[in-house]
């Protein structure tokens, strides 16, 4: 696929790249898009030169070890910062997602420019979704950390289309004992699946179509990977 700018047709490059490599994209299948691409053709970059970092941007570079600059546009990005040492900077993303940095990434972008998340994933999931041909599902995925685990795992973002979560609970397993607490997280494991395939490096190619999962494919967008997200009340480790 071509390397992606702010206004580049993030639909036609995949309608054509499937095209070109004999791939057809069906109505039960899911496409999975790199966060990536869809953050530079909404034109997320961020020129580090033009940020202004205020007295909590420096505190918060004093602490960590972050240029100023990358404190400042972290804040910006974070409903809150949860955790801050020179190893990682966690924060809950305005989004509601938790990540390191709000999601802020300086791999594959021009020198003292980053690229920030879209600006609401789950809209950019539909719009893509209303442009494909036949209206298949779609994620936007990201490679995030995880919880007492080493290594990044592709986790849905964005989604349209589809139904993220299955809730198990009221169900009985094999030997007649009702599940009690399994909600399976869907789009997260389609994603890390697609992530896979799509590679975290130089491999260029940031989509993924994955097949056998038209079970939850949904005719109706829904509510999106924003409803996934643990309420804060409920978090365990605050």
């Amino acid at each position: 696929m071509p390397q992606f700018t702010a206004a580049s047709d993030v639909v036609g490059a995949i309608v054509l790249s499937a095209r070109n490599s004999g791939i057809s994209i069906g109505s039960d299948d899911v496409v999975v898009v790199a966060q990536k691409i869809v953050s530079k053709a909404e034109g997320r970059f961020a020129d580090l030169a033009e940020v202004s970092p205020d007295p909590q941007a420096l505190e918060l570079s004093a602490v960590t070890g972050r240029p100023p600059e990358l404190a400042q546009l972290i804040l910006d990005e974070a409903q809150s910062v949860m955790r801050a040492t020179p190893f990682a900077v966690i924060t809950r993303h305005r989004t509601g997602h938790v990540t390191a940095n709000s999601g802020i990434d300086a791999s594959n972008v021009a020198d003292d420019q980053v690229l920030l998340w879209p600006r609401d994933p789950d809209a950019s999931a539909r719009a893509i979704r209303a442009a494909l041909p036949g209206r298949p599902a779609v994620i936007i995925a990201d490679s995030l950390g995880r919880a007492w685990r080493q290594g990044t795992l592709g986790t849905a973002i964005g989604c349209a289309g589809l139904n993220h979560t299955d809730d198990r609970r009221g169900q009985t397993d094999m030997f007649g004992r009702t599940l009690q607490a399994t909600i399976v997280a869907v789009a997260d494991a389609i994603a890390a699946f697609a992530v896979l395939a799509m590679g975290e490096g130089a491999e260029g190619t940031p989509v993924a179509i994955v097949r056998g999962a038209g079970r939850w494919v949904t005719a109706e967008d829904g509510t999106g990977a924003a409803a996934i997200m643990r309420p804060a009340e409920g978090d365990l480790f605050p």
